[in-house]
This record gives C-alpha cells, structure tokens and sequence, in this order.
C-alpha cells in the first residue's frame, strides 16, 4: 500500500562503502558476493547483498522504455478452464501474457521443488520467530540476518511495516538471509529470463512489495487490484505458495476475467480507501464464477496489477499458509513511491 510521497530523484552521490559507482559495477559486485555465499554462508555477506541491491536498484531507476505490445501465444492455454493453467516445464513469456491479458492471470503447477517449497518455508517459520524473539532489536544487525529492519538510503522512506505484518507478512529485505535463498531458488526455476522478457528489460523488485507471508485461518482478507495503490506501472506479479491451501490453509479467491481499468474502491461494504467491496468484485466478475483453487507446495500464479483477487479464509481452515509474492517492474514502470532493489 502507499505509505509515504517521495518527490526528489535518488541521490546518486549517496553510494554504499566500497561499492562501485555504477549500476553494472554493482550487480557484478552482487554477482561476486553470492558466489562466495553459496560456498559459505555468511551473514554479513547476505546483508551487504541487499543493501548493494538497493544501491543498484535507485541507480537503475527510470531506465529504458516501457515494453511495448507484443503478440501473446494462446496455444498451450487449457480450454474451457475458468482459470488457464500449464506445468512448470510448459510456462513461456508468451504464455503468461496470453493468460494474464486473456484471463487475468496463469496458474502454474509446480513452479519450485516441492522440497525447496518445504525448505523454503521452515525458513520463513525461522524468520518470523527471529521477529517475535528480537523485539526492539530490530534495528539492529541480526547475528543470523534472519530478522532486521532494512534501512533505505535517502531519500526513500520506509513506511507500512506494521500494516504488513499485520496482514501476516515481513519484508524480503528485513530477511537477508531467507531473500538470499527465495531469490536464488527463483534463479534455479529459471525465471529471470520470463521475467525479463515479460517486462522488456531488466527487472526491479522493491521493498514494499517483495513479501514473506505466514498467513492464519483468521487473517482477514480484502478484495483489491494492486494497482489502486501502485498507480502507472508496469508490473509482472509471482506469488509462490509453499505449502497446501485454498482447502486446509488461507489461499486466493480470485476473478478468472481480464479487467482493464481499476473497479470502485472505498464503497460501501469495504475496508480501506483501497479495498473493493464484495458485492462490487461479484459485478466485475460479470458471468464467470469467482474461484478458490487449491494449491500444491510449490504451485504459483502470475498475474499483473489489474487481477482483482482478496486472501481466501473459511471457518474450516485450521492450517498456516506459507508463501512468497514478489513484484517484478520494469524500471520505467516502477511506482513512485516504493523503494527499490536491483534483482
């Protein structure tokens, strides 16, 4: 969500200790450490990685052009399903834009390892105890960089952690150590390149919207398209569920219909000034059935900031889910008041 105004550019001259002065030295400096941190981890490491990510990310900032149209495949796209989905081995830039352009959004079974799922969720059960633990040390360097408050560098603000975890969420960025490892798995399934080609160039990320989620039964969920708080972007969303839900654990409801333009917010029946009424999302989904499905470890849904969708909760539900959603922008398209990383 939007917390803070930012009106000024980054300040170039604000560079990290010992860092290279350009976006390409930076990324070969990331480069170089993540090497050394496969070989042996290293807290310290994982903790300079992103804050040399965010060096990089404000110098990148505004670069090149917003993609322009491109043709998207429809061959691969089940048919008759309200919701396309494809395996993992089957996912294309093509076919994502097909889906998301289409029908709001693409499904993808088994996007990550069921294991690196398990692993990958142990990790975050790590980091949320490291918070709970730490408490006003926070600010703090964590020993085991699994919990500590990012700092951004002027003149982005942070803003927004207490409502995000409220919602049962925690910053990649305030993990060094678990956004080492959820960035690296996502390097192994091979996404940048789909990522890359999706937005037309090299990729952003940003603190705000890069999210570990530890989502009870009674979490609250809202209806809402991401760009009523995002404003002009250009986005490609990747949200990774890391252990079964939509039956046993909160999952997604979700309208399987492209939607151009961004609905009613703040109505009658809603929440915030961002959030859409339920009646308001039952009119956008028009004569398709909102859906709920039930998600594998592992399992993943691409969609952009138009997809209008809420967090799914029932009475029955007694498990956590664990997950990560991650915004990918393109640097021309990156939203204004959000604070950046450099993939």
């Amino acid at each position: 969500m939007i917390f803070r105004r930012r009106n000024r550019e980054p300040d170039a001259g604000a560079a990290v200790a010992d860092a290279p002065e350009t976006a390409e030295g930076l990324l070969e400096r990331i480069d170089e450490l993540g090497r050394a941190n496969r070989a042996a981890r290293d807290p310290e490491v994982e903790r300079r990685i992103v804050r040399l990510r965010h060096r990089a990310g404000a110098l990148l900032l505004g670069e090149g052009a917003a993609p322009g149209e491109r043709a998207a495949a429809t061959a691969g796209l089940t048919n008759g399903a309200p919701l396309p989905e494809v395996s993992a081995d089957r996912l294309t830039p093509e076919l994502a834009r097909a889906a998301i352009e289409g029908r709001g959004a693409l499904l993808v079974r088994g996007l990550i390892d069921r294991d690196e799922a398990a692993r990958l969720a142990g990790e975050i059960e790590r980091a949320f105890e490291a918070r709970e633990a730490r408490g006003d040390r926070a600010a703090m360097p964590d020993p085991d960089a699994y919990f500590e408050h990012f700092k951004a560098d002027p003149p982005f603000e942070i803003a927004g952690r207490g409502f995000v975890q409220d919602a049962g969420g925690m910053w990649g960025a305030d993990s060094p150590r678990v956004l080492f490892d959820f960035l690296e798995t996502f390097q192994r399934a091979g996404l940048r390149p789909l990522i890359e080609s999706y937005l037309g160039g090299s990729p952003l990320i940003s603190v705000d919207k890069c999210t570990l989620r530890r989502v009870r039964p009674e979490t609250f969920g809202a209806w809402h398209q991401d760009g009523a708080f995002l404003g002009d972007v250009t986005a490609l969303n990747i949200w990774v569920t890391l252990s079964r839900c939509g039956d046993v654990a909160p999952g997604l409801d979700v309208v399987p219909r492209r939607i151009d333009h961004i609905v009613p917010t703040g109505t009658e029946g809603s929440f915030f000034d961002w959030d859409v009424a339920a009646d308001v999302a039952r009119e956008a989904a028009g004569d398709v059935e909102i859906i709920r499905p039930v998600f594998e470890p592992g399992d993943a849904m691409l969609f952009d900031d138009l997809f209008l969708h809420s967090t799914a909760t029932s009475p029955q539900m007694t498990e956590t889910r664990y997950a990560i959603e991650t915004w990918f922008f393109a640097p021309a398209g990156f939203p204004s008041d959000y604070v950046p990383l450099a993939l």
